[in-house]
């Protein structure tokens, strides 16, 4: 047990210190949003181009884990909606909410740590990038499209998706993955200085971003939707680990057994940092900080079970 606090005791050390560090008036919430810049805009690129670049394309191309995450991901986010839709009878901008609180999870700034202390710089690096992909083309693009759906107009399809590809095409993440792949397929040498450079920006994300996430947390608060938020926790941290061990399982086979720990893991982080920001579009950001809140916190013990559990499972955790 002290081997599995010793990985996520430092993760949520962090968070805490964060938290403290704002609550206690050292930062202002507001200062939590320009480290977010920093780290968003200028860290984990660099660690996305870092871990694509001195790679080779056969070993950051990796179809099957792209598959069973964009797969099980899909399989709850569309069960969740049509729950919610169906039995809940809720609106389909809640509806799509709350199931992007259950399949969106916070891969950069809680997931890249807990995956380099538990697998290492390169599976970490590789599956943060796999991740990012899946998640910026595909899972959350879909996901605003349904938020949306109730406020349909004219042209609105055609509008959302040049906005869409209007973001992606900014997005310091994604552009930091195309030039990865870029140097890593044709090969490119990188001089000595430039490397170094992004090295020690690369550096810069992990204990900066789980201190951004801890200094968000402050101010955040329950306010008469512990129901919701009870169900989007539990659709996070545990319907979407299990939605992508069934698909490794029965559908899409992942052949390494370091990306199939790093997928399982993934699933199982708490929502994404920017959910709150996402949900103020449809008016449900209080939902939305406190279903964040919660998950963060109860994340420390469901993911501590969930690493003792792979450490004692052959085959999956050495």
């Amino acid at each position: 047990m002290l081997d599995i606090l010793a990985i996520t005791g430092p993760i949520y050390l962090c968070i805490a210190l964060g938290y403290l560090a704002t609550r206690g008036g050292l930062f202002d919430r507001a200062d939590m949003r320009v480290f977010g810049k920093f780290v968003i805009n200028l860290a984990l690129p660099a660690l996305l181009f870092n871990a694509l670049s001195q790679r080779s394309v056969g070993e950051i191309f990796n179809g099957p884990y792209l598959a069973a995450y964009a797969l099980g991901s899909l399989i709850l986010l569309s069960a969740a909606v049509l729950w919610y839709r169906k039995v809940g009878r809720e609106g389909m901008g809640r509806s799509a909410i709350m199931a992007m609180g259950m399949s969106c999870p916070n891969s950069g700034y809680v997931g890249y740590p807990v995956l380099l202390l538990t697998l290492g710089a390169p599976v970490a690096g590789v599956a943060l990038a796999l991740n990012m992909v899946v998640e910026n083309l595909l899972i959350i693009p879909i996901l605003l499209a349904l938020a949306d759906m109730e406020r349909h107009e004219a042209g609105h399809w055609r509008k959302l998706v040049l906005q869409t590809l209007q973001g992606l095409v900014r997005n310091p993440l994604i552009i930091a993955i195309v030039a990865g792949f870029g140097v890593s397929a044709l090969g490119i040498p990188m001089p000595s200085p430039v490397s170094r450079t992004v090295t020690l920006f690369a550096q810069a994300s992990s204990a900066l971003s789980l201190f951004v996430i801890g200094g968000s947390l402050v101010g955040l608060q329950l306010q008469g939707v512990r129901s919701a938020v009870a169900q989007i926790g539990i659709g996070k941290l545990l319907l979407h680990p299990l939605c992508l061990l069934a698909v490794m399982t029965w559908l899409v086979p992942i052949g390494d057994p370091q990306l199939k720990v790093a997928l399982l893991l993934t699933g199982a982080m708490p929502i994404m940092g920017i959910y709150t920001i996402l949900a103020q579009r449809q008016g449900h950001e209080g939902l939305a900080s406190a279903a964040l809140l919660v998950a963060t916190m109860a994340s420390f013990f469901t993911l501590s079970g969930l690493l003792w559990l792979l450490r004692h499972s052959a085959g999956w955790l050495g």
